[in-house]
Parts: structure tokens; sequence; C-alpha cells
């Protein structure tokens, strides 16, 4: 990903942070040259010191076939429409502001029942903790049943890149213009894109 200096996030906490609340992502492989791409939710971790993604195709999705290889997990959320109006100087033009993480590495298979029941229980763990009552109770052929139709899956990164594009080369003045209108945005993207720029002012 292309990233100026004044736009490079390094801050590992914050990248993991980032991929934790923005957690639906675009895993992309390639077959036969061609890119080929599912939107999944993820749960990211740390292991020694090492990001893990995990998540889980249908099994209906042939994807899965291919990520031994090297993939790429995108996750590209919030963002902003910047209007030239809130420049000090006529002489501008509109840009976009937002935040994206591209996570590299290579995928491995969980073919163990128990591991793909773990991962879908950390999954509700993540996205809906309240729901693990009723997914304790369900019976276990059902649970098989379910868990027999997705290929689950964990991705070792061995490269993250984390662009935050938030109009760091804009005047002071400009930069609180900017989140001025977007924090008094209807659109809850801006007004997250106005945390974000607040957070880094």
């Amino acid at each position: 990903m292309y990233i100026p200096k004044k736009n490079l996030q390094t801050n590992k906490k914050q990248i993991v942070e980032f991929i934790q609340r923005f957690s639906f992502g675009t895993i992309i492989t390639s077959k036969r040259n061609l890119p080929i791409a599912t939107h999944l939710p993820f749960v990211v971790s740390e292991d020694q010191g090492d990001i893990i993604l995990t998540s889980h195709f249908a099994k209906a999705n042939n994807q899965w076939r291919d990520i031994d290889k090297n993939v790429l997990v995108i996750f590209s959320e919030p963002h902003a429409y910047i209007s030239p109006k809130n420049y000090e100087k006529e002489l501008n033009v509109p840009t976009w502001n937002y935040i994206s993480v591209h996570a590299y590495g290579k995928g491995k298979i969980i073919t163990d029942l128990e591991k793909t029941f773990e991962l879908l229980e950390h999954s509700i763990e993540n996205f809906e903790v309240a729901y693990k009552q009723q997914w304790n109770k369900l019976p276990l052929d059902f649970k098989t049943k379910m868990a027999n139709g997705i290929v689950a899956f964990e991705i070792n990164v061995s490269e993250i890149q984390a662009k935050e594009k938030l109009s760091q080369n804009k005047t002071k003045k400009e930069q609180k213009n900017i989140i001025d209108s977007l924090s008094n945005s209807g659109t809850y993207n801006e007004k997250l894109i106005a945390d974000y720029m607040r957070k880094s002012l």
C-alpha cells in the first residue's frame, strides 16, 4: 500500500485495536493470476508477539483452497469526503480521509473439529457474548453439522501496513475546520474520522 510518511501508523497496539473495532475485512487471494476476494468477519489476537487473524469460509466458497499461499486481508473503515471549503486558500481540491490496514501472511486450514468449535466460540465472545449461553444449549449433532459446512482458518500475519490519512498535510486551523465540519455531520463514518483526527492533533 502506498503510504506517505505523514500517514504511516506503526503503533502495533493501535493497529490491533483498529482491527478489533473494524473487524469486517476483505481477504484477497490469487488463482491463475486472477485476484479473488471474500468479505468476512475476523477475530484478531496476539501469540508471542505475532498477530493472528481467524475466520471461516462457507465450504462451498472455493477460495479456501488457496489460502495456504500468500494472502492479503484489508480492513478499511471509516472514511469521509473532505470538502475544500475547510481550507484557508481557494486554490485547493476535495480529497478523502480514511484509515486502512493491510495484513499479509499465509493461511492455515483448521481441520480439527474441536479447534473449529474453539474458533466459533471465540467469534461468539467477540461479536455477541450473550449468544454463548444459547450456543452451549445447542445439540452437538447440530453444531457438528454447522461446523462441517464451513472451513475455519487462521493467518499468521508476516507483514502489516497501516495508513491514517487524516489531513496531516494541512494547517492546524484547517484540521480543526475539518473536525468541526465532520463532527456536525449526520453520518457516522464522518463523525468517526473527526474523532480520529482529534486524537492525532
